[in-house]
């Protein structure tokens, strides 16, 4: 058994970018967290994901973690989806109007790092084999290096283990959808000539390609053809991925060099349930689509987001357990709204039937001339349109993302969220005494802004009120915060 309490104790099953993100926050708010990843200790450059959008940079930023992602990434103002559609991305209401083209294996390392010199326990080679759950907790059996079984204990599990999740399999949940795209091959290659653009994508006539800098001399190529549905074994050569390239892209950069080559498929899947009990499932363990539009990690992360927070408030006796319901009833809906997206985006992409075309078309026509229209599409794709449900009455900023906001003194909103904290902006100075200790930030306006917010952790509106006195205020903190 795990030494710590198992009644204050969770257990993260995976260790990709939600799983670690997940387990920093744990920790950092002082519950004992266990990572459990089968793989061996290493940071792997065969990672898909390449892109972090606007929301997630938001929320690095409330962690201190952005600026150093910026520095080893390339911001990129625009997202080509295909053909003559392109997001501009400097509008954005955000600190960050442009996504940051990352590898995954970069966002790894510093959420790796966060977790374990916040505590977490990262066990590598570790495979769970077995998952049980009764009242009390949940009891994972586990092989650990060299074959050697144990069994953790634990108040919580969290599967982040991927589309083919262990632990969702453990407690019989479904993973309804069906394959989207066969044979796609991937490579990382050098190039003999660079590409005019931080990432090339196109689509033309029955292929597509994709291609993105490693940052280490290498670049990823992703690409599809039509003709082609080979299965995920098939032999891959090198001269298959030039001539889809050539086809979709004109040319293809000299690619030579191919240190890793490999097919899979894209699938859309989403389980029906988020929660099962005391088991919590997030990122591709809950849902998976195409990589179109690169929202696939960035969901994951939200997902750890959503959920983090909820977990420490109920292990510490602050909120009741019913807290931990909002995850699915948030969460599940954007995963639908991600799948559908994503989908949509690769099936246009990949349109050659004259109506399609026409309808491609008439998308980008609409999205280039019609604001509102194109202001929703980029806040999907980047994450910063997602809000979630108010109860019946709520105030109307009830449920939505706060900006990164000015505070009095200088500071900014993504600063005071640091360390998990709750945040509570009021237009007059408010003191709680120090009764919630470092769960609750109370800041004032740097403006003259008259409504009295309380902050989520995650960054979303708990509580608003444009005429609270302190009566109300109590009230709100004592209902949302403990």
């Amino acid at each position: 058994m795990n030494g710590n309490d198992p009644a204050r104790t969770v257990i993260v099953v995976g260790s990709g970018p939600t799983g670690l993100l997940l387990a920093g926050d744990l920790a950092t708010a002082g519950v004992p967290v266990t990572v459990v990843e089968k793989r061996p200790s290493g940071i792997s450059n065969l990672s898909r994901a390449f892109v972090l959008h606007a929301r997630t940079l938001e929320q690095f930023d409330a962690r201190g973690l952005a600026d150093e992602l910026e520095a080893v990434g390339r911001p990129l103002d625009r997202l080509r989806l295909y053909d003559r559609l392109t997001l501009d991305l400097g509008t954005l209401p955000s600190r960050f109007r442009h996504l940051l083209v990352v590898p995954q294996y970069e966002v790894e390392k510093v959420l790796l790092r966060r977790a374990r010199e916040a505590g977490a326990d990262v066990r590598y080679e570790t495979e769970m084999t077995a998952l049980s759950q009764d009242a009390d907790g949940v009891t994972v059996d586990v092989t650990g290096p060299g074959g050697e079984r144990g069994r953790l204990r634990a108040a919580y599990v969290v599967g982040a283990d991927g589309m083919r999740s262990s632990v969702r399999t453990a407690v019989g949940l479904p993973f309804p959808g069906r394959s989207v795209i066969r044979s796609v091959v991937l490579a990382d290659v050098r190039l003999a000539e660079q590409p005019g653009t931080l990432l090339t994508v196109n689509a033309v006539g029955d292929a597509f390609a994709f291609i993105a800098p490693f940052g280490d001399g290498y670049h990823r190529v992703v690409g599809w053809h039509r003709g082609r549905n080979a299965p995920d074994d098939a032999p891959l050569d090198l001269d298959e991925i030039k001539e889809i390239t050539r086809l979709a892209l004109g040319r293809d950069f000299g690619m030579h060099d191919a240190r890793w080559m490999s097919r899979f498929h894209s699938d859309e899947r989403q389980a029906p349930a988020y929660r099962v009990g005391r088991v919590f499932l997030a990122g591709d363990a809950a849902h998976v689509h195409t990589p179109a539009g690169g929202q696939g990690m960035n969901t994951g992360l939200q997902d750890a987001a959503n959920l983090s927070w909820k977990l420490v408030q109920v292990l510490g006796g602050h909120a009741p357990g019913s807290l931990l319901d909002t995850y699915q009833a948030e969460r599940h809906p954007v995963g639908r709204t991600v799948l559908r997206s994503s989908g949509g985006i690769v099936r246009l992409a990949m349109a050659h039937r004259p109506w399609t075309l026409a309808l491609r078309a008439a998308l980008t026509a609409v999205l280039d001339h019609v604001g509102p229209v194109r202001r929703r599409a980029i806040g999907q794709v980047t994450g910063i349109g997602v809000r979630y449900p108010a109860p019946s009455g709520a105030h109307r900023a009830t449920g939505a993302r706060v900006p990164d906001v000015a505070l009095a003194g200088g500071r900014r909103l993504h600063q005071a969220l640091r360390g998990g904290r709750f945040v509570l902006i009021t237009p007059e100075p408010y003191d709680d005494g120090g009764a919630r200790g470092e769960r609750l930030a109370v800041e004032r306006w740097a403006g003259d802004r008259r409504t009295s917010v309380l902050v989520r952790p995650d960054g979303y509106v708990a509580w608003a009120s444009d005429s609270a006195g302190r009566a109300g205020i109590e009230a709100a903190l004592a209902a949302h915060v403990g």
